[in-house]
């Protein structure tokens, strides 16, 4: 699937439109810069602080495992050779 002009009117447009550029200060006043930036900050540290947790509950789950392990004691008696 090809992502273009598909006739001569749409190239047209693509061409009248392909040297103008869009600035909208506008855009900038309704978002604080620094307030997205402290969100983007919690928000990383919310994602390490989350892997951190993740790989503590492994390392717990997996020493509950093993420690629940039973170990049976098998008696291993080769047999006897015949005389």
């Amino acid at each position: 699937m090809a992502v273009g002009a598909r006739d001569k009117i749409d190239r047209e447009l693509v061409r009248k439109y392909a040297k103008l550029k869009m600035d909208n200060p506008d855009t900038t006043k309704l978002v604080d810069s620094q307030k997205m930036l402290e969100a983007m900050n919690d928000y990383a540290i919310m994602s390490r602080n989350m892997m951190q947790m993740n790989t503590k509950l492994k390392d717990i789950c997996s020493n509950v495992t093993s420690k629940s392990v039973v170990y049976l004691r098998l008696n291993f008696n080769p047999p006897k050779p015949r005389k």
